[in-house]
């Protein structure tokens, strides 16, 4: 199977052996993630950046990863100084990065708008995240960081915490897990469950989901406790944020009975609902989580751009 040239915009965009070889990729790129190796298969490549939404780790990764394959980025980081403030479609941008790259990386706040932006580019288009829809490359880096700790994805018992609602991250992580056989805990505010739409497509994959409110009692029996941020600048309106901000935080005194394996996984960043304190626990994972982004990026634009020759003699 090959991903040569085409887009991934969602986390079904790729089968599970797909998943499975971007893994093994990713874990091979590690060495030349850590600068200790170097691999040049982008090498006279350009891969467009447009983020049309704030971002530090998912852009920054990118364009580390594109750096250590070998090739070279423009960036658009601020739609301020763009000619979007000028009126210019999302759709004439895309023809406009199209002419200037090889690929395109986009964030933005619409959901679907990494769709469109595929349909309309003769390039491959990766989706960095679009409003509350997919967020693919997030699911990739988390399923590796899981994958690392465990040795397998088969089996684990992963509690989904926090913004269920608008969180894009778990959106696509749980449709992966299901992939992999994973149990899959709820625990969120009433006002921030799971959306049914999401899991209209994950009961015909046999995932039995299970919901626990109370947040000890789910982290007691978990192998991945998945903690997400309340997104603030998801809400349509500030009074109902305001009703749910601060529901949650863990601490070392509700990872006191969680076993001794349990990894706490964010996608960051983080906003409270973890405590400094957890940093120094065996169970911190999020910061290995943020550094595996560069390989697994890596995997993802070697598999979409790379040339087989380009590894000869690395």
């Amino acid at each position: 199977m090959s991903l040569h040239g085409r887009d991934v915009i969602s986390i079904r965009d790729l089968s599970r052996p797909e998943i499975e070889d971007l893994l093994a990729s990713a874990r091979r790129m590690i060495p030349y993630a850590e600068g200790k190796r170097a691999i040049h298969p982008l090498a006279d490549k350009i891969v467009a950046m447009a983020f049309f939404e704030p971002s530090t780790r998912t852009r920054l990764s990118f364009e580390s990863a594109v750096h250590r394959l070998g090739g070279h980025c423009i960036t658009i980081a601020d739609p301020l100084v763009s000619s979007l403030r000028k009126g210019e479609s999302l759709s004439d941008t895309i023809h406009m990065l199209t002419s200037y790259s090889d690929a395109i990386v986009l964030r933005h706040p619409n959901e679907g708008s990494a769709r469109l932006a595929a349909r309309v580019s003769e390039r491959p288009v990766i989706n960095a995240g679009d409003g509350a829809g997919q967020h693919p490359t997030q699911t990739l880096l988390d399923l590796a960081t899981m994958q690392e700790a465990f040795g397998t994805l088969s089996g684990l018992r992963v509690v989904l915490l926090g913004d269920l609602r608008y969180g894009r991250t778990v959106h696509s992580l749980a449709y992966a897990l299901a992939l992999f056989g994973a149990q899959l805990v709820l625990s969120s505010p009433a006002a921030l469950r799971l959306p049914d739409e999401v899991r209209d497509q994950l009961e015909p994959m046999g995932v039995k989901l299970e919901e626990e409110d109370q947040l000890h009692r789910a982290v007691r029996d978990a192998d991945v406790l998945y903690v997400t941020r309340i997104q603030k600048e998801r809400f349509p309106d500030e009074a109902e944020y305001l009703k749910v901000a601060g529901s949650y935080r863990i601490d070392n005194g509700v990872l006191a009975n969680a076993k001794p394996r349990l990894i706490v996984l964010h996608p960051l960043p983080r906003a409270g609902e973890i405590a400094p304190e957890v940093d120094a626990t065996p169970h911190a994972a999020y910061f290995r989580q943020a550094f595996l982004a560069v390989p697994v990026r890596m995997a993802l634009l070697e598999a979409l751009l790379g040339s087989p020759k380009a590894r000869k003699g690395e």
